[in-house]
C-alpha cells in the first residue's frame, strides 16, 4: 500500500554524520507500492499518483517498493563494490576517469584521513537501452583487464539491466502524476539509458568532513538510488535538512533538473545532500536516468494551463552534459545557471560519453 508518513514522524539520526544521535525529522516521503499501481484498480493508481504528485511538487523524492530488483542481485552489486574499491589503489587507477567524461574510477583524498586511502571513492559507466546485451561485461574487461573477475561485469550488467525495466514503470507513475499518458515518458527514455555509479564513502569523526556531497540537484532526469543499511541520504525541504528513510527494500527516486524541465517546473530538482558517518563506512548504488544524447528536452503540451508560460527553453541533454561535466559542478543552480550558458554553448568543446 502506498504509503506519505513514518509512524514515529522523527528519527535519532546521525549528529554531523557521526554515530552520535540527536533527533532529527524524517522527510516523510511517500513509499509506492508498484505492484499495487500496476495490478491494482483505478482507484489505487489515483492515490498513487496523488502522492508521488505532492512530493515532487514539494520537494521531489519518494520512494518504490514491490518493485521486481531480486534482493539477491542487489547484494551482489554491493559485493562487487567491494571487489573494486578493494583492490590496491595504484589498479584502481588503470580506470581513472577523464575530465569531461563518466566513465572510470574517481578517489577523493583529504589531509584529515590517510593520505594513502581515499575518503570517497566512486565508480561509473555508461549503459545504453539499446546497446549490446555484453556491453557492461565488455566495459570492464576493457578498463580492468584481469584485475577483476568476470563475474564483476556480469553482475552489474543484470543490475543495469534491472534499473531499465525498473525505470520504465517508474516513469509510468510520474506521467501518471502529471497527467500525460502514462507511456509518454517511457517512450521518450527508450532510446536513452543511464549512469550506473557504484560510492564509498570511509568513516570520519572529523566533524568538518561531515558532508561528503554538498547540497545539490542532479543534473539528470531522475536517480533510482539505493541505500544501505546506514543510510546518509539528506534532503532539503522549507529551509531544513529532513532525513530520507533507509529501507532495504526501497529504492528512492529523486527528480533532478532535466525533469524539473521536462515538466515546466512543475515538478522540483530534488536538493539532497550526503552524510559521512564516524564509525561505519557508506555505499550506496545510483542509477542516473538519461535521455539519448540528441534528444530534445521539451516538456509535453498537455502539462500547460491555459495561458502558461514556458519556463525553460528546449535543449539537447548533450548540452546539460557537457556543461555539468566540464563546465560546472552540479549545485542547487544548475539548472538556472546552465541556462544563462545556452546562449554560448557553439563555442565550447563538448563532453565526450553523455
Amino acid at each position: 500500500m502506498a504509503t506519505a508518513k513514518h509512524e514515529n514522524g522523527a528519527v535519532k539520526a546521525m549528529e554531523n554524520g557521526g554515530d552520535s544521535t540527536e533527533t532529527k525529522e524524517y522527510l516523510n516521503e511517500p513509499f509506492i507500492d508498484l505492484a499495487e499501481f500496476m495490478n491494482g484498480d483505478d482507484e489505487t493508481r489515483a492515490r498513487a499518483c496523488e502522492l508521488v504528485r505532492d512530493a515532487c511538487m514539494k520537494h521531489g523524492l519518494f520512494q518504490v517498493t514491490s518493485h521486481g530488483v531480486d534482493p539477491l542481485l542487489i547484494r551482489e552489486a554491493y559485493e562487487e563494490v567491494d571487489s573494486i574499491f578493494g583492490m590496491p589503489y595504484e589498479k584502481k587507477m588503470v580506470a581513472a576517469r577523464k575530465r569531461g567524461a563518466v566513465k572510470g574510477y574517481l578517489g577523493t583524498f583529504d589531509e584529515n584521513f590517510s593520505s594513502k586511502v581515499p575518503f570517497k571513492e566512486i565508480y561509473s559507466l555508461h549503459y545504453s537501452n539499446v546497446g549490446s546485451d555484453s556491453q557492461v561485461t565488455d566495459h570492464f574487461k576493457s578498463a580492468y583487464g584481469d584485475l577483476l573477475p568476470d563475474r564483476t561485469g556480469k553482475v552489474y550488467e543484470r543490475y543495469c539491466e534491472a534499473m531499465k525495466e525498473l525505470c520504465g514503470v517508474v516513469m509510468e507513475v510520474i506521467a501518471m502524476s502529471l497527467g500525460v499518458d502514462r507511456s509518454h515518458f517511457k517512450e521518450y527514455f527508450k532510446d536513452g539509458g543511464g549512469i550506473l555509479r557504484c560510492s564509498l564513502y570511509r568513516p570520519c569523526d572529523n566533524s568538518n568532513l561531515s558532508i561528503a556531497k554538498g547540497p545539490h540537484s542532479d543534473p539528470v532526469c531522475i536517480t533510482i538510488l539505493h541505500q544501505d543499511q546506514d543510510g546518509g541520504l539528506e534532503v532539503l525541504m522549507d529551509g531544513k535538512w529532513l532525513v530520507c528513510q533507509r529501507r532495504p527494500e526501497a529504492f528512492v527516486v529523486n527528480l533532478g533538473d532535466t525533469f524539473q524541465a521536462l515538466s515546466n517546473g512543475k515538478y522540483r530538482g530534488c536538493v539532497h545532500r550526503a552524510m559521512v558517518l564516524k564509525e561505519h563506512e557508506r555505499r550506496s548504488l545510483a542509477y542516473f536516468v538519461v535521455p539519448n544524447r540528441d534528444k530534445t528536452v521539451k516538456p509535453p503540451e498537455l502539462i500547460f494551463g491555459e495561458k502558461e508560460e514556458r519556463k525553460y527553453p528546449d535543449f539537447q541533454w548533450s548540452d546539460m552534459f557537457t556543461f555539468t561535466q566540464i563546465y560546472y559542478t552540479a549545485d542547487t543552480e544548475t539548472l538556472n545557471r546552465f541556462i544563462a550558458w545556452l546562449p554560448n554553448k557553439d563555442s565550447v568543446p563538448a563532453a565526450e560519453d553523455a
